[in-house]
């Protein structure tokens, strides 16, 4: 009889210990997994949007000028004029070059009399 109640104990602590787990996990799937995703599937698409004129990278790593854009095409020219046609899932980044600032940027104290 006292095996049994042991073992009625223990199943109820498990099972206890295991509608935890499934809570921590709710928990956190709901308050952190999700919202974090979402937010990062935005920033990726944000990215990826591209219109007439702007500069874009591609996946391969190829850079031009957005010349016509379309549902299932994106027509990109290069600096020598070529015009290649890329599928818009093909498309990586808009390209925002870093302009390094030169030292002429900024006057000095002995330049400014």
């Amino acid at each position: 009889m006292l095996l049994d109640a042991a073992k009625a104990t223990t199943s109820h602590s498990s099972s206890y210990i295991i509608l935890i787990y499934i809570a921590v996990f709710a928990f956190a799937y709901f308050f952190y997994l999700r919202p974090r995703s979402r937010k990062q599937k935005a920033a990726r698409m944000d990215t990826k949007k591209v219109e007439v004129g702007d500069r874009a990278q591609t996946i391969g790593g190829f850079v031009g000028t957005v010349v016509k854009s379309s549902s299932d095409l994106i027509t990109l020219r290069t600096d020598g004029g070529v015009e290649l046609d890329f599928v818009p899932s093909a498309i990586a980044r808009k390209y925002n070059p870093v302009v390094p600032e030169s030292a002429d940027d900024h006057p000095t104290e002995g330049d400014a009399k």
